[in-house]
């Protein structure tokens, strides 16, 4: 039985492939206080025992993913990417470019010190770094390098062998020295820095005011009293009388039958009208002034929850606190905010900006959140239709663009058809951004794109490398394991100091900027626990973007050093 399943195998890799998606992510998938292996290591761990028993897989198919994984990586951060770039986050990302080089410096200097090859040096850096895209990068440098078939396929085998001794303490390493150290390193409470940042922004008003007021709502019928103070006003003005708080007239029920109310609708004795609010505001505001009445009828006003992708310019860098003076915003309360590929929930407090490429979920009646919508971008209502057409052109441009080699001298210089392709998905994430009217990608096949297009490329290599794999980690030894330690936590702890010092970054944010800019998401969650709040992830979205753009690309750069 054995046997036959072994030769099976071998002459069906696509089996093997598929054997290692599954066992990675079920693996994968376990953790312990937020902390696991996570599905990349785990498929690369299931790829390398599979691959004991020597199974042949085709080249252009570990490519073909990789291509797949760079450019949804490039479309999920590239409205990020280049507003970091260009606008009011250029300090965070001019310290994901800092932090960036101390990943690389501190890798190369380890290998230079303990002597290793390129191979082993690249899998050094990404299992350190936990860049697992890095290495496809290198594989295609390090197959430039012109040499020996045989050497480069022992190079190219020694990678996942080093990034599986050093991923562990990359991932769990990085957690420890940002979320449990850092805090005592800086001399920072990390929970009364957050409460702080929170005050300062707006975060702490009296009860329902502008920072609290668009979490929940309720709807509730009032009957108007004769001579009642709203009487004779239109519903705008009516709702402003309820200064700070946002209260909306929703319907109205008038002599027997129900309208819709606009902000221009003129309220009259006896009307019943049916508002919405939040729920204490209505209790301790409205119910010792009118009359509540149960009003099924009126009260079932047909609403919806929709995603808006932010992309009108003039939306652009507004706070909420600003954006809902708009009189597109009336009846609408935002629910939630995210923001980059990794979808970080921002906190909603009045002074939040919202940035291009945001995505506001909101809710409200239909016609109210049709124009919300329309005044901030567009409504990304669910959709399963991807364009594939979009996708294929842009990764055959990005790669064919990749493809041109430069010579200086006789030094040969290309982005290769890797780098081509993260670079196309950076150019068109961002156009997307700008204008959504084509190139749409829905979140789940991105994340498809993303999160498979990388396992299948890595149990390619485990595949491909597991013959090797046991030699090589006995020559590497435990040491290997220790330069990893060291790799993980240099960088992040001049990162901390650079930011405080240098940066002058807030203390509520600078932990999550060190994450963004080391890509490393399990710290964020930790750093978020500890402080009991969001905000360490208004430092992780710009990091982010440009941290796993020139992380990735240093993979490339490593090899040029090495060699």
């Amino acid at each position: 039985m054995f046997d036959w399943f072994v030769a099976t195998l071998r002459s069906y890799p696509e089996i093997a492939l598929f054997l290692s998606l599954a066992l990675g992510y079920y693996f994968g998938s376990f953790t312990y206080k937020g902390l696991g292996l996570g599905a990349v290591t785990a498929t690369l761990i299931a790829a390398v025992i599979i691959g004991q028993l020597g199974i042949t897989i085709s080249p252009p198919l570990k490519a073909t993913f990789f291509l797949l994984f760079l450019f949804a990586i490039g479309y999920g951060v590239g409205p990020q990417f280049v507003r970091g770039i260009a606008k009011d986050g250029v300090p965070q990302a001019l310290f994901a470019v800092v932090v960036a080089v101390f990943c690389l410096g501190a890798p190369f200097i380890a290998a230079k010190l303990a002597g290793y090859d390129v191979g082993s040096a690249i899998g050094l850096y990404a299992g350190s770094q936990t860049i697992s895209a890095s290495m496809g990068l290198a594989t295609d440098a390090i197959g430039r390098l012109g040499l020996p078939p045989e050497e480069t396929k022992r190079l190219l085998d020694a990678m996942p062998v080093a990034y599986a001794v050093t991923y562990i303490f990359g991932t769990v390493g990085s957690a420890i020295v940002l979320a449990l150290l850092g805090p005592a390193l800086l001399g920072i409470d990390l929970e009364a820095e957050c409460k702080r940042y929170e005050e300062e922004h707006g975060g702490k008003k009296q009860e329902g005011g502008a920072g609290t007021a668009w979490h929940h709502y309720e709807l509730r019928a009032y009957k108007v009293r004769e001579g009642g103070p709203i009487v004779g006003q239109t519903a705008h003005n009516a709702e402003s009388m309820v200064p700070n708080q946002r209260l909306f007239i929703e319907r109205i029920r008038r002599d027997g039958k129900i309208i819709d109310a606009t902000a221009e609708t003129v309220i009259q004795a006896d009307d019943i009208v049916a508002v919405a609010g939040r729920r204490d505001v209505l209790v301790s505001l409205l119910g010792h002034v009118a009359d509540e009445v149960d009003d099924r009828e009126l009260l079932a006003v047909p609403t919806e929850g929709v995603d808006v992708l932010v992309t009108n310019k003039q939306a652009d860098g507004k706070t909420l606190a600003e954006l809902a003076q708009l009189p597109a915003s009336r009846g609408v309360f935002l629910r939630r905010i995210t923001r980059g590929v990794t979808g970080t929930e921002i906190p909603i407090l009045p002074n939040t900006k919202v940035n291009r490429g945001d995505i506001l979920t909101i809710v409200g009646r239909t016609q109210d959140t049709t124009a919300a919508a329309k005044a901030l971008g567009v409504a990304d209502r669910p959709s399963d239709i991807a364009d594939v057409a979009f996708i294929g052109a842009a990764i055959a441009i990005g790669a064919l663009i990749g493809a041109i080699v430069y010579k200086i001298g006789s030094v040969p210089l290309t982005l290769s058809t890797s780098g081509g392709a993260l670079i196309s998905g950076l150019f068109f994430g961002w156009l997307r951004s700008v204008h959504p009217t084509f190139g749409r990608i829905p979140s789940s096949t991105v994340w498809f794109m993303n999160s498979v297009g990388l396992n299948m490329f890595i149990a390619v290599v485990g595949i491909s490398s597991g013959p090797g794999f046991v030699s090589g980690l006995q020559q590497l030894g435990f040491s290997l394991f220790l330069w990893g330690i060291f790799a993980t936590t240099v960088p992040l702890v001049l990162a901390m100091y650079v930011g405080k010092y240098v940066f002058r970054f807030h203390p509520a944010i600078l932990l999550g900027a060190c994450s963004g800019a080391r890509t490393t998401t399990a710290s964020l969650g930790m750093i978020n626990d500890r402080a009991k709040s969001q905000i360490p992830g208004l430092g992780y979205t710009v990091t982010y973007a440009v941290g796993n753009t020139l992380l990735t690309i240093w993979g490339m750069v490593l090899v040029m050093m090495m060699a």
